[in-house]
This record gives C-alpha cells, structure tokens and sequence, in this order.
C-alpha cells in the first residue's frame, strides 16, 4: 500500500480560518492520507504552566477544564455543521477532560509530578488536536478514523520528556495497524513505551513523530505544512532579500535545524534518510494553490556556485570554560566533567577543547547549574569556571563547505571586515556547516554581513532591526 505521511503544525490550526486552510490542503491530495497533527496553538506551553501550578496548589482545575471545552467546542462548532457530529465529539472530548482534570488533582494532592505523568498530561494537547480535526473532516464527508501511538505500536525506548523511536519495534506495527484505504489522524508528539507508558519525543517533537511514521510506513514523502516560505537564506527578521532554497540534503536540513531554524525539529531528517524518502515543505497560506512544495529535502547533493546555502543562529547557547593549564590534553578531566553533567540531566551541545581550557556549549538555561555542578565535584585539574551567556552561534551550512577552498576566508573576511569578533570556531566537525560564536549584541550584523557576501548585490541588500 502507498502512504503519504501528512503533519499539520499547532499555528495551522489556531482558529478558524487556519483550520480552512488545512481542509483545502488535504482535499487537494485526492487520496488517502497518514495525517499527523500537534497541540493548537499555545496547549502545550498553558499544560506546562498548569502543572506547575497544580504542583504549588494554586491551579483552578475547573476553570482549566472549563476554559479548554470552550475552546475547542467553538473550533468545531464554527467548522461542523452536522449536530449529530457535533454532540459525538462533546461527549469524546468531555471524556478526556475529565481524565485530564484527576491526572491534575493527583498532582494537587501530591505537589509533585512523576516523569511519567508529565508525559502522559503534555500529550492531551494533541489529542484534542485530533479530536477536533477528526470531526472537522467526517463533516465534510473524509472517511477518516483517529487512531493513537498506543494503539498503533510507536514503540520508543522509554526515556521520558525525550524519547525514541524503536524503529524494529514501530514498523510492523504499523502496517499491520494503518493498513485501511482511509485517512487516519493521529496525535504527534509522543509514542509509547513497551511497557505502555506515554513517552513524549522532545519539544516541537511532532515533526519528528511524523517522521517516524513515514520511515515506518515506507511512504512516498512526508509532507511538512508550515506557515514559512520553507527554508530560506537567512532570517527575514534580519534580512530582507532572503532567497528561497528549493533543495537541501539530509544533512544540511538537519544542521540548519539543529543550529536554530524553527522550521523542523532537528531530529526530522534522521528517521528518512536510509530510506531517501524525500521530505517536502509547504506553506499552509498557499493551500489554495495546490500541492506545491517551497523546499524538498533527499538525498540529493547540490554544490552551489557560492557553495553556502544558508546562514543560520540559535540564542540558545551558552558556554561553560573549565580553565587550568593542560586541561585540554590531561587525561580524565573532560571525561569527569561531562558525566557530572550528564548525571544532573544536562545536555552538552558541543565541546572544544585548547591546551588551557574547555569550552563546552550548553543550552543558556543550563549555565548555572552546570557551574554550580562542576565547582562542587573540585575537579583536579581545573582551576577555575567561567559562564557565558551572551552568545550566539552562527552557522552557513552548504554541501562541499569543508572540500571548496576559499569559502571560510570569505565567511571570515565579511565578518572581520565589520570588526566584529569571533570568540570560537568549529570547522570540520560537520562535513556540511561550519559555526562560530559572536557576542550577542553582534548576531544581526554578523548574518547579514554573512549574506550579503554570498546571495545578494551590496547595493539592494538591507539589514532589518
């Protein structure tokens, strides 16, 4: 059987007009289709918020509950017109409200939350998601069916927060399970454990529960419908002649999203690769228009004639610098301070090392406490730590960036040429991106003087602040 793994994101689906838009889309495929779908708008962010306060006893559960019934009711009511349609999903969607009000008082009454519940709690965004759409489609008469990871088998490895999928696992599962000629629309953003806890995929991880289903499934593309014009040169925020990029690798897809392209998660790209099928971005505003993807992502290489195809920056970065003479070549001492980290459940982005310090990238929420965590072990060796927050990294990303001689002098030499200086360079480590860390106060000015020199004449290109 073909399938065609489609996901919607929460903006697609943030009121009524947008919730138009994603039914022209789907009825512009014609066929079938494997529909993946995130929490609308803002859910996830308000259940984390309501956890914390359930924890402090300071939530007002009713209200919550109440709050988010009018919510999606309305959604529905403004895009259904079938009254039998209608009382059919208040009685689902009452269901799971109120399995989500006494996951809610447990925490009340415990003022506290395991792993598991958090999970179990932050995956209700999407499942109202898909209620809603379920329904929205049966009115307009889609044989459709909704259908969860549990039910499904996307089998992860259990972690929770941050879980992965088990591909040996999931795969069988599911063909067996989504083997119908119909749509089906399922919840992303989790999978289950083998024991049948609820495991979600990360932040913004519905991209890559997408993904996964379309690797499983063999399908002939995944489908990625955004509200961007796909993959651009750089950030229109900063620039305003960004040129759309119409083709990426693997590769470059995911170093764009790692190093801060909100486009797709970065672990996308991961799942489809081995199996090059190809993973194709939409612009949700162009529904209308038909099936007319901005960006395709395979395996296909292209070498530009500039060789960069994007500059990218993420402000979620932060260094800590463990200093002492020779700790870069001492043996033992990074191999401490990472697993110090590790057991406090922080994440080490990146590490590069000198011969008087180790510089290791955090996420900037991160600093702090990895300080605090280092400094209490008194490492031998290490005589002292130092934060910094104020940062930003920058990546150009192109296929042949590290094979084509003079790209890096370019990339330098429009940097240097405005005096802004470069704290730290990574050049090899990724065969298709190099990246660097600016003060913060110079990102702006460092990506377009960046992308000036490699996609646009000086005399039409203009910094946005």
């Amino acid at each position: 059987m073909s399938y065609r793994v489609v996901k919607f994101g929460g903006s697609n689906l943030k009121d009524v007009q947008g919730i138009k838009k994603v039914i022209k889309a789907i009825q512009n495929y014609n066929q079938p289709l494997v529909i993946v779908v995130s929490a609308f708008y803002g859910m996830t962010n308000r259940l984390i918020e309501a956890i914390e306060n359930a924890k402090l006893n300071k939530l007002d559960i009713d209200e919550l509950v109440t709050d988010i019934y009018n919510n999606k009711l309305e959604n529905v009511t403004q895009s259904v017109s079938d009254e039998d349609l209608i009382n059919k999903f208040k009685d689902e969607l009452n269901k799971r409200l109120k399995e989500l009000k006494e996951f809610f008082l447990g925490i009340s009454y415990i003022k506290d939350i395991p792993p598991f519940l958090y999970d179990e709690i932050l995956s209700y965004g999407e499942r109202f998601s898909s209620l809603s759409l379920h329904y929205i489609l049966k009115d307009i008469g889609i044989d459709c069916r909704e259908v969860f990871p549990e039910d499904i088998g996307l089998i992860t490895d259990g972690e929770f927060v941050n879980a992965t999928v088990n591909f040996k696992l999931s795969s069988e599962a599911l063909n067996k399970s989504l083997s119908s000629n119909l749509t089906y629309i399922i919840p992303g953003f989790y999978g289950v454990s083998e024991k049948g806890k609820t495991t979600l995929l990360g932040r913004g991880g519905t991209d890559y529960s997408a993904a996964a289903i379309a690797s499983c499934l063999n399908a002939d593309s995944l489908d990625l419908w955004k509200d961007v014009e796909g993959f651009l040169s750089a950030d229109p925020k900063i620039v305003d002649t960004p040129v759309n990029i119409e083709s990426l690798t693997y590769a470059e897809a995911a170093e764009l999203a790692y190093f801060g392209s909100k486009i797709l998660h970065p672990r996308t790209p991961e799942p489809l690769a081995k199996k090059k099928i190809p993973i194709r971005i939409f612009n949700i505003d162009n529904s209308y228009d038909g099936i007319r993807p901005l960006t395709i992502i395979n395996g296909k290489e292209r070498i530009t004639n500039d060789v960069i195809k994007s500059v990218s920056y993420s402000d979620d970065f932060g260094i800590i610098k463990l200093k002492g003479s020779g700790v870069g070549i001492k043996p033992g001492i990074l191999a401490k301070s990472t697993v110090e980290l590790d057991n406090a459940n922080i994440n080490i982005k990146s590490v590069i090392t000198s011969q008087t310090a180790i510089n290791i990238l955090l996420s900037s929420k991160d600093l702090k406490k990895a300080k605090n965590v280092i400094e209490q072990k008194d490492i031998h060796g290490i005589n002292e730590v130092e934060i910094h927050g104020d940062i930003s990294i920058i990546a150009a990303v192109g296929e042949g960036l590290t094979t084509q001689s003079g790209v890096a002098a370019r990339i330098f030499g429009a940097v240097a040429r405005k005096g802004i200086n470069v704290r730290i360079i990574s050049f090899g480590a990724s065969l298709v991106a190099v990246y660097f860390i600016v003060d913060r106060k110079d990102r702006s000015e460092t990506i377009y003087e960046i992308h000036k020199e490699f996609f646009v004449n000086e005399d039409t290109c203009k910094c946005v602040q």
